[in-house]
């Protein structure tokens, strides 16, 4: 996570809240945690830390795992994780293209400087 001692405080307050998640709950948090991370999608702790309210008041309600997440645990998480798209290190990164792409293009027109 990142090198705040701020963020890492959540990261753990984080982890903690997932622990206290009755086991099925715990278990799709874990599964849709490591898909976040293995695909390397932004938001941070502030979107695990929503995630974990989504699940604690689905525990609280009752509310089944399969209702919070639907058929498809994929679309689910990515439609999730969309709302933090703003803060993606993939969004940044197809910028970061996009930009290069532009300045070689113009470079090789002789459009640039």
């Amino acid at each position: 996570m990142v090198g705040d001692i701020g963020e890492k405080r959540r990261w753990w307050q984080y982890k903690a809240r997932k622990e206290q998640l009755p086991a099925g709950y715990r278990t799709a948090v874990d599964a849709l945690e490591r898909y976040l991370m293995h695909f390397g999608v932004g938001g941070g702790v502030s979107m695990l830390e929503d995630l974990a309210d989504l699940f604690e008041q689905s525990a609280a309600d009752r509310v089944p795992v399969r209702d919070v997440v639907g058929e498809d645990p994929v679309e689910f998480i990515e439609t999730f994780a969309r709302n933090y798209e703003e803060y993606s290190w993939r969004k940044r990164e197809r910028a970061r293209l996009i930009s290069a792409i532009e300045r070689a293009a113009d470079e090789g027109t002789g459009k640039g400087s």
